[in-house]
């Protein structure tokens, strides 16, 4: 099932950082864990919004404040380098 929500994957919210993002993937093992994690929240978000496996709103907010902090870091190491 295809979700109607935007994607937010990195390289689609920071398509000016599409290969930075994909370098510090690659090259620096934090970076890669952070988003690691950051795909891992965004999946269990998703699968709520398509209705295949609700989590609730408190856990809903708690997923996206989390994705947030996540993507914040990393944009900060993008620009950083």
């Amino acid at each position: 099932m295809q979700s109607s929500m935007l994607s937010h994957s990195l390289s689609v919210e920071f398509p000016e950082l599409a290969e930075t993002f994909h370098q510090l993937k690659m090259n620096d093992k934090h970076f890669a864990h952070l988003l690691e994690q950051h795909d891992a929240i965004d999946q269990q978000i998703s699968r709520d919004e398509e209705k295949l496996e609700p989590i609730g709103d408190e856990m809903l907010h708690s997923l996206k404040l989390q994705r947030l902090k996540l993507k914040d870091e990393m944009y900060r190491m993008a620009c950083a380098a």
